[in-house]
């Protein structure tokens, strides 16, 4: 029988195909006690099943180029730390050890009491850890069950189905989109969170917040998972798979419309250009960039070359990585911020710092580089000599003060003396700039655009620290949105203030590509735009739409709204108008 469920849509798009049920956290768990003879052969079964679970996230790793390698690795190496946390693995082996629990169990009982302690934190982005933790042991659950049960489902090999689960770790996501996946549907989560993000970049339609899934969705049930409406039809009628036949047709003539669009200018309705650039970190970024007429390389993300390496990479390395982005890009500019490491981003070099209390406010961006400054002296040689073959800017993340522009300023000087000293080809000039992700930076933007070229917007992390609320954690949604009127006035602080100076601002956050905020961003007086290439034609598409002189106009009456549902209210009216 038909049955519809709401969802919110984290990845617009649609899907028909046969609903399969991920649900570890309610594999059946053997709750009878252990003898004491069945101790010893409990916990071999135990570190069979972690070291199963620490073997997949290498394999994994070891597999992902590119956009998803961006997307996922530094949850894969999150996930690998709480794998090998010295107080996960204790209380686990007390439990079998003293407790007599059976490994399942034991497993269960530990996902339950850390998932409490965090949910019990103050702190919002620790309290968000919550979902690491439940995926992490949820895996391990998963590998304890293929080691007894030959009927569990591997989910590297379904093809053609929709994924239905309490949430999905992006790593998973990854590895089920090479191999089919139609599309996700999560009883919960949030249309921010990383396994959102990384679902649209993947294209792949996801719902979150779809509460009775997993009580009305069953294995094998024909599933259409419309997230163009954000809901999913269990059995759909007739209509439901007309209307799923008429979007694919759509989609088809869609796709043939944008691709036109590849050659031609960035420009709103009333003549302005705009600049349309992309983010990337791999020659499959890049090649992309080129073929969807993007205006540069707004963001080049370097970590990953740290993220992929047990040993710190060479200067020559990073070089050839730098220079063949230049090259690749044709003349066009390159943006390269430096190493962004920190946080939920562990290397396995061991330069990120183990055991801070709060790693999302600790030593992370430019304050780990200035740490190292040997090892970020080896990445600015590098960009020094790659910026030889084009055009190419440097960004420096995580800034909160003058004083380590001043800094980077001086690393870069004092390489570039050595390498005059070498003999070795220089730029004439080398654009710096600072991307404003902390509070602190875009109050005080004033002072520290006198010691930088440009800025960048990073609003993931800026709107996170500016509303002290997690984008992963769906229990924050009422808090977390783009259009929450204290973020709104800080991005038009930070934009005014690159005008007044004469200085080029950017942004490079997920709403950057996001259609629903261009409207927004040009109303705030936003000219330069980078995001993942796929959404460049989108972008330029959506552009083309508004009348950027009337946007300007409203943008007042948007920075004194006091809710983001006034916000989104005048939004929605002032497109229209501009439009």
């Amino acid at each position: 029988m038909r049955h519809l469920l709401p969802g919110t849509i984290a990845a617009r798009g649609m899907a028909l195909g046969r609903a399969r049920l991920v649900q570890p956290s309610r594999y059946a768990v053997d709750t009878r006690p252990l003898a004491d003879e069945e101790i010893e052969g409990e916990l071999e079964n135990l570190h069979r099943a972690l070291d199963m679970a620490r073997q997949e996230l290498r394999d994994l790793r070891g597999k992902l180029q590119g956009a998803l390698a961006r997307e996922v690795n530094e949850f894969i190496d999150a996930h690998s730390l709480l794998l090998d946390d010295a107080e996960l693995l204790r209380g686990l082996d007390e439990l079998v050890r003293v407790g007599h629990y059976r490994a399942g169990a034991a497993l269960k009982k530990q996902r339950e009491k850390l998932s409490a302690m965090f949910e019990a934190m103050d702190d919002p982005y620790l309290r968000s850890r919550k979902e690491d933790v439940e995926q992490v042991i949820n895996r391990v659950i998963a590998a304890l069950q293929r080691q007894t049960s030959p009927e569990e489902r591997k989910l590297a090999a379904r093809v053609g189905e929709i994924l239905i689960a309490d949430s999905i770790a992006p790593a998973d996501m990854a590895q089920l989109a090479g191999n089919g996946l139609l599309g996700v549907v999560a009883s919960s989560g949030s249309a921010y969170s990383h396994s959102a993000i990384l679902a649209r970049s993947l294209g792949l339609p996801m719902l979150v917040g779809t509460r009775d899934a997993l009580s009305h969705i069953h294995d094998d049930d024909l599933l259409l998972l419309d997230a163009e409406r954000g809901e999913a039809v269990v059995h759909p009628a007739a209509q439901d798979l007309a209307r799923y036949r008429a979007w694919q047709r759509e989609a088809v003539i869609e796709g043939r419309r944008l691709a036109l669009l590849a050659n031609a200018p960035t420009r709103t309705r009333d003549g302005l250009d705009i600049r349309l650039l992309a983010n990337a970190e791999s020659p499959a970024d890049v090649a992309l960039a080129r073929t969807r007429g993007a205006d540069g390389v707004g963001l080049y993300r370097t970590e990953f070359l740290f993220l992929r390496h047990k040993d710190l990479p060479s200067e020559d390395e990073q070089f050839i990585a730098y220079r063949d982005l230049v090259l690749g890009m044709g003349g066009l500019p390159v943006t390269i911020r430096t190493l962004d490491l920190g946080a939920d981003k562990a290397d396995a070099a061991g330069l990120v710092m183990q055991g801070e209390e709060n790693p999302a406010l600790g030593v992370r961006g430019v304050r780990l580089s200035l740490r190292y400054p040997a090892v970020f002296s080896t990445q600015i040689r590098a960009i020094l000599r790659a910026a030889c073959y084009g055009p190419v800017r440097v960004l420096v993340p995580m800034v909160t003060q003058p004083d380590e522009l001043i800094a980077v300023r001086t690393l870069f000087k004092l390489a570039r003396q050595e390498l005059k000293r070498e003999n070795i080809d220089l730029p004439e000039k080398l654009p710096l700039g600072a991307m404003i992700e902390v509070p602190a930076a875009a109050i005080n933007v004033r002072a520290l655009i006198e010691h930088a070229d440009f800025l960048a917007i990073g609003t993931n992390d800026l709107a996170q620290y500016v509303l002290a609320a997690d984008r992963g954690n769906d229990a924050l949604d009422n808090i977390y949105s783009p259009l929450q009127p204290a973020l709104l006035r800080v991005l038009s602080h930070v934009i005014g203030a690159g005008r007044r100076a004469g200085k080029p601002v950017s942004l490079c956050g997920e709403i950057g590509g996001d259609v629903n905020f261009t409207a927004l961003l040009l109303a705030l007086g936003l000219c330069e735009f980078s995001m993942h290439p796929g959404q460049i034609l989108l972008v330029r598409d959506r552009l083309a739409t508004l009348d950027r002189s009337a946007l300007r106009h409203h943008a007042p009456r948007l920075l004194r709204a006091h809710t983001h549902e006034q916000v989104a209210a005048l939004l929605a009216e002032i497109s229209d108008a501009a439009a």
